[in-house]
């Protein structure tokens, strides 16, 4: 039987964080645009520095910091990150993100995968209008940038709605 066209990008991702260098956590990350690769990006220290693999060392993991908390802490730029970078946002207008993440230990799918919030606004900046999120190797989440992170800002304290969306209803 062959494979769905979005599983077949996930996997591509999947395939691209092999060669993460994190020791906490690997991520690959695809854009796709008109049914054709733009870029790939992977999570790992900037070029010409030492990664986390190299050192043999998290700083993150061995203070215990949370998931999504202390990313200055943090040598790797995230995959989508260096997804965006390697392609021009003229490429990316439109476009769709497939990200995929594991478990460095065990190579288990990291649960609830979604792009940091720093990734979000790279994201949001780079005119992609979805992100496939993988859950197994079957399933996988799809998120409407501007209806999810846009509309939907969290960074929004829940009493501060902007004025556009009380007059127009929404």
């Amino acid at each position: 039987m062959r494979r769905d066209k979005i599983n077949y990008y996930l996997d591509l991702a999947e395939v691209v964080l092999a060669r993460s260098t994190c020791l906490r956590r690997q991520y690959g990350a695809v854009i796709v645009a008109n049914d054709s690769v733009i870029s790939t990006g992977y999570n790992g220290a900037p070029r010409g520095r030492k990664n986390c693999t190299d050192l043999g060392v998290c700083l993150r993991e061995s203070l215990g910091v949370a998931r999504g908390e202390r990313y200055e802490l943090c040598r790797s730029v995230h995959a989508e990150a260096n997804a965006i970078i390697a392609a021009s946002r003229k490429e990316t207008l439109g476009a769709a993100l497939f990200l995929v993440g594991k478990e460095a230990s065990d190579g288990a799918y990291v649960q609830d995968t979604d792009c940091c919030a720093m990734c979000k606004r790279h994201v949001i900046n780079s005119g992609i209008t979805t992100v496939y999120e993988r859950i197994d190797k079957d399933n996988y989440r799809v998120v409407d940038v501007e209806k999810d992170w846009v509309e939907g800002d969290e960074t929004l304290p829940p009493d501060i709605v902007p004025a556009r969306y009380k007059e127009s209803g929404k």
